[in-house]
């Protein structure tokens, strides 16, 4: 019996129960039969309890909309949900800082024993980024006979065959391994050989009689599972089967020959110390499976929506997951950079791959997931901001929208899984998932009723409030960065209600549709149905918006609390928009430079 943590599950095959972890790695199909304790039982209903409680405290400030601060005509006001909310990024910032400097106060030593293998999922990858890239895996500060490498390529056509020869370029000094693989794990099936409709036969005659044998397993498996423990540096091309298809073949193939398994992006570029720092935080708590690091922008000044999303990953990263990390449950170890232990990942890999939802195989939301399965055998999972990457984010709108519908996806779904264990973790995971998981309905509650109950002065002063919240969360973090350029993160609620908000709803309905979702670097986008929630979303704001400037307008405006609601109305406009035009102006000569470029960028590189 394998207990990661204390009551959790016996893992158990059709025949036999798996008695320890070595033994569960390589067993056939697993069962989970779970067998819990009192006490398990126990911390399921108070965790379902609390789980109910929160959201009924959230939903009965909604309803109640009780206002706790308000002036005499009642144009100014600041009610129980909108306090809710800001106590809720009071306490989030708060442990995050706490956990910010617990991190650089440990001073935590590496043994150097460990070995890790870093991987690396390549796909139509531009040629500068994955360059990139393996140089700065090639330059990673961790003990060689430590540390192997591995690229799995997704896609063996002529066309990819340009990754291959970067990473032969790149690792020419030292074991490198590789190999053109025609098949994936999943794809080998002898009985429809390529290009063939015959099944393939070696035919032997015994006893008079023909007799037939089907050869039951690819050959190239067991070819790659040789050359990736034969080389310290291994490149495999291997037919299409996305991403977490590739990531399949590099755990497979590694199998138990390595004590950590690093997971990289091949548009990512590592700081040296990335990986050393990773290694620290297994290092030095048994009870941790999973660690990530701080996944900064490498092409923040390409546009707008890039440097925008390097921001916002920053807030992700040190505010958000700082302050999960503090209560040991991060809730997504990203994909550019994260390492698991091995052991564990060997024993639910299987499972991990053969996810469904709804009856389709799940593709996307790979990390999310790995992150998922490991909180789900009770392993705390952490963040460390000392480990640091750079990579690529979309810079054009379209990309970047089915990018983010890709994330939604996963999320949603996981979100639903991942409320199996919230008992297994500090309630802190518990509140955060419901508050999160909860907010954009109620946001979109919120600004309906507001373009079509309400008038020109509460849509205005919601505008407003958004703005004055975001400034106050976008100081803070110019405060804990030490960086002024966070102050811009305050626009960031305009692109949410805009762009995001309504590409949430169309990504819980296509959930089941499986790809990459963000296309190869190669290809431009041709995926335009992103534009579709979004032109329905305006629409429906515009339609709410003329409603509302035609009910104002037959208001008598001669009386005298109208006359200071119009005089309101007027200051709050240009407020506003004084607001915009100075931070666009900061934008334009201080980020895009018209004056030279974004000062502090090579800073960011480095």
């Amino acid at each position: 019996m394998y207990t990661g943590a204390p009551g959790v599950a016996i893992i158990d095959t059709s025949s036999s129960t798996v008695t320890d972890k070595k033994d569960a790695s390589c067993a056939a199909p697993v069962k989970v039969q779970w067998k819990e304790s009192p006490v398990t039982v126990l911390r399921r209903i108070v965790t379902v309890l609390f789980a109910l409680a929160v959201a009924g405290a959230v939903l009965a400030a909604y309803i109640a909309g009780y206002q706790i601060v308000w002036d005499s005509s009642k144009l100014f006001s600041f009610g129980l949900y909108g306090a809710f909310l800001v106590f809720h990024l009071v306490v989030q910032s708060f442990f995050a800082y706490l956990e910010q400097r617990k991190m650089r106060s440990r001073n935590l030593e590496c043994s150097y024993t460990k070995t890790v293998a870093l991987t690396i999922s390549a796909y139509q990858e531009d040629a500068d980024y994955l360059r990139q890239c393996l140089l700065s895996v090639k330059n990673t500060k961790y003990p060689s006979d430590k540390l192997r490498i591995v690229m799995v390529i997704d896609g063996n056509s002529a066309d990819d065959r340009y990754m291959l020869e970067l990473f032969r370029e790149v690792f020419s000094d030292d074991d490198v391994g590789c190999l053109v693989w025609q098949e994936n794990y999943h794809t080998w099936k002898p009985w429809e050989p390529p290009g063939s409709g015959e099944l393939q036969l070696s035919t032997v005659e015994a006893l008079g009689e023909m007799y037939h044998e089907v050869a039951l397993d690819d050959p190239g498996k067991s070819e790659v599972e040789e050359l990736i423990r034969r080389h310290r540096c291994v490149c495999i091309m291997q037919k299409w089967g996305g991403k977490r298809e590739v990531m399949y073949t590099a755990f497979k193939g590694l199998g138990d020959s390595v004590d950590y398994v690093q997971v990289c992006d091949s548009d990512t570029k590592l700081d040296p110390l990335a990986t050393l720092e990773l290694v620290k935080v297994l290092e030095s708590d048994e009870r941790y499976g999973a660690v990530g690091g701080d996944v900064r922008i490498l092409n923040l000044s390409e546009s707008y929506i890039s440097f925008m999303s390097s921001l916002r990953y920053w807030m992700a990263f040190n505010v958000e997951r700082a302050c999960q990390s503090f209560f040991d449950c991060v809730s997504c170890i990203s994909g550019p950079l994260g390492l698991y232990r091995n052991d564990l990942l060997q024993l639910f890999l299987e499972s991990w791959y053969n996810q469904k939802f709804l009856g389709t195989h799940c593709t996307f939301g790979d990390d999310r997931h790995l992150t998922n399965r490991m909180l789900s055998i009770g392993y705390a999972t952490k963040y460390t901001s000392l480990s640091r990457c750079y990579s690529e984010t979309p810079g054009q709108f379209l990309r970047w929208l089915n990018q983010q519908i890709r994330w939604t996806k996963s999320y949603f779904r996981e979100w639903l899984y991942n409320a199996l264990w919230w008992h297994k973790h500090h309630l802190w995971m518990t509140y955060e998932c419901v508050v999160a998981g909860v907010f954009p309905f109620f946001v979109t509650a919120t600004v309906l009723e507001l373009f079509y109950k309400g008038g020109l002065w509460d849509i205005l002063w919601i505008l407003l409030v958004i703005q004055i919240i975001g400034l106050g969360k976008a100081l803070y973090a110019c405060w804990l960065r030490g960086n002024p350029v966070m102050v811009f993160m305050s626009l960031y609620s305009v692109l949410y209600m805009t762009s995001l908000l309504p590409t949430k709803y169309f990504a819980m309905l296509t959930m089941t549709k499986s790809s990459w979702g963000t296309s190869g670097r190669k290809k431009i986008v041709g995926n335009y149905m992103p534009l579709l929630p979004l032109s329905l979303w305006w629409g429906a704001l515009l339609a709410g918006l003329g409603y509302t400037v035609y009910k104002d307008c037959q208001q008598d405006w001669t009386l005298p609390d109208m006359q200071r609601e119009a005089l309101y109305l007027i200051c709050g406009s240009a407020a506003y928009i004084a607001y915009w035009l100075l931070m666009g102006a900061l934008y334009w000569f201080w980020i895009r430079g018209v004056c030279g470029k974004y000062q502090t960028l090579e800073e960011e590189r480095v």
